[in-house]
């Protein structure tokens, strides 16, 4: 299985400027995972249960939810928030 990406990820580290060229070759490795209404409507509803605000954040734990899988972060913290709010075993590898 490919690893995913979320493009809602995709369009906040897009803003990196001159560093792009590594994610670039990132995302040719990846398929993209749209930010549809029904995703849109899911995150919501879990930024509601969780008390938290960050859209990028709460779209990352409904790909891994709907798709089985892992997580890769730098910060574990909001996402594990998150994921409990979802009341959803979220495998979070920190890297």
């Amino acid at each position: 299985m490919p690893a995913l990406l979320p493009t809602v990820v995709l369009a906040q580290a897009w803003r990196a400027g001159p560093r792009l060229a590594p994610l670039a070759v990132l995302r040719r490795m990846c398929r993209s995972i749209p930010f549809t209404e029904d995703v849109a409507e899911a995150v919501g509803h879990l930024l509601e249960r969780s008390g938290t605000a960050d859209v990028v954040d709460a779209a990352v734990i409904i790909a891994a939810i709907s798709h089985g899988g892992a997580v890769l972060t730098s910060d574990p913290g909001d996402l594990k928030l998150l994921a409990d709010a979802a009341g959803a075993s979220v495998p979070l590898i920190v890297v």
